[in-house]
Parts: C-alpha cells; structure tokens; sequence
C-alpha cells in the first residue's frame, strides 16, 4: 500500500485459497476486475480464521469486504465422499492440508463481523453459490439454511461475477447502503418483510424442506427453472428469521466482455512468498491455459 501512495483500500478480498494472480483463481478475477475499474483493491490469501490479526493487516476498507472460501466449496476441500479427512491441499502452499478452517465463507465472514460491525460484506464463489437456498449438506447429512443467513453477510453473488461486481462496486462508491441493494442481477438478498419482494415466485420455506423430502425435491425442480437470466424470476424462501431473495442471473459476458476480462495484466504466477514451501501446486495444470 505503501508503495502505491494508498491510504486505505476501496476494498479487501478475502480467500481461502492461495493468492495466485491467475484467471483461473476467482480472487483474481474479481481483484484485478475491480483495479480495472478504478478501485484499490487488496487481497488477504488464507487467513488465520483464529483470531481477528490477519483480518485487520491492511485496515479497514472505505467501501467493503468480500469473502470468498477459494476455488472449492471448503468442506469438499477437507473431506473425501466418505468423509476421510484430505491429507492435501492442491490451493495451499506445498499442497498443505489445513489452512483455511471448514465452511470456510462463514468463518471469515464472522471474523469481519467481529472487526466492523456495520461494513458492507459480500460473499461469492462456488461455496456461496451452491448454498445460496435451503440445501442439502452432504458432511452433515442435514439440510442447512441459506449461507445468506449464516454469514451475516449483506449481499451473495452467485455464478460469473464481473458483472454483480460492478454494480455492487459503483453503487456502494455512491454512497448506497449495501443492505439496500435489491435489484442487482445475480445476487441474493436478505429481508424481514416479504413484501419487499412481492413479485417473487415463493419456494418452499427451510422448515418445510428440511423435513420432507418430497417437498425439497419441489423446491428444488421450482428453483432450477428459473436460473436462466432471459426468462428467470425472482425467488424468495423463508428462512425463519430472514427471508432470502434471489435476483434473476446475470446475464453473460459479451465476447469483448470476456476478452477484455482474460486480457488484465495478471501474472499468471503464485506469490513468490510460496516459493520456499514449493509454490501451489493446483497452478501447474493451468499455468499456461486461457482460463
């Protein structure tokens, strides 16, 4: 920060992988998206979810927090499918198993919360994604309440998020109120009052589908059919204290879009300061991809 005359940042992402300054690393893209678009962005690559420290390293940031668990949903991260604990970590230095704690999106978030009670706070990336509603949770055998819910986080992003992003980013340098975001593409919400999104199709709530099986088959056949962002409609389950919103997708990157996305300046290289533990070793296999 220093060496760039900065302050503060605009924004800090948090991730639970490896800091990797590659497209095919989610933190990447988002960073480097977001310097593109004029904002100072810093990145804080696997935290110590122990204590507050790692958190607070570069200070709070003037317009928000982002949190991403990585590249996998962090329980599939730790445990095989017979729940055997991962003796590595292809995102960690070294491929050392152990440096991001499980459900991952949660923990960091309730870190930050501990930090600045009040900062705007958005979460993404696969783990926020596929746990965007009511699901089913295969370590714990259970069906979990939305990571919305959980995380205490303000916004989720779900699926390819440049686009979310930016609105999220220009209307929080705006001066808008992250809770008040409601009408951004490929995001989740939260709201006490259903009203607030009277023209939702309603799924069916987390008691109902955490105890019948039928009916969480239902609201998951109601809720695949509205993922396409042409035709999709708003979604809202009641998730006991919170109602959970979810906007109609983001529609895709254009061509020049995407290009101009893969065209950032990235190094497509680790941060030297794994060099010693043998670098990541999940980059090898996509060091020279496009993507």
């Amino acid at each position: 920060m220093k060496k760039r005359g900065w302050e503060e940042l605009d924004f800090l992402v948090i991730s639970g992988d490896a800091y990797v300054d590659h497209p095919s690393f989610g933190h990447a893209i988002i960073s480097r998206w977001l310097e593109s678009l004029g904002f100072r962005v810093g990145i804080i690559a696997q935290p110590d979810w122990r204590s507050t420290e790692d958190f607070k390293i570069m200070g709070r940031p003037r317009l928000g927090v982002m949190v991403t668990s990585g590249n996998l949903d962090s329980m599939l991260n730790h445990y095989t499918a017979s729940g055997k604990k991962r003796k590595t970590d292809p995102y960690s230095p070294g491929g050392e198993a152990g440096l991001r704690p499980d459900r991952a999106t949660i923990v960091y978030c309730n870190r930050v919360r501990e930090l600045w009670k009040d900062i705007p706070l958005v979460i993404g990336g696969i783990e926020a994604s596929l746990r965007r509603m009511a699901h089913y949770d295969y370590w714990g055998n259970d069906v979990r309440r939305s990571i919305l819910a959980d995380s205490r986080a303000d916004l989720l992003v779900f699926g390819m998020g440049e686009l979310p992003v930016t609105e999220i980013a220009r209307a929080l340098s705006q001066g808008r109120d992250a809770s008040r975001l409601r009408d951004v593409p490929g995001t989740c919400w939260k709201t006490h009052d259903p009203e607030n999104a009277a023209d939702a199709v309603i799924l069916p709530s987390f008691e109902e589908v955490r105890s019948d099986k039928k009916v969480f088959a239902q609201a998951f056949k109601k809720f695949y059919l509205e993922q396409n962002h042409a035709r999709g409609n708003r979604l809202i389950q009641d998730q006991g204290a919170w109602n959970v919103v979810q906007n109609r997708p983001a529609r895709p990157l254009t061509e020049k879009e995407m290009d101009k996305v893969y065209n950032l300046p990235y190094t497509r290289a680790a941060h030297p300061c794994y060099d010693e533990a043998g670098g990541i070793p999940a980059l090898e296999e996509v060091r020279f991809s496009i993507t």
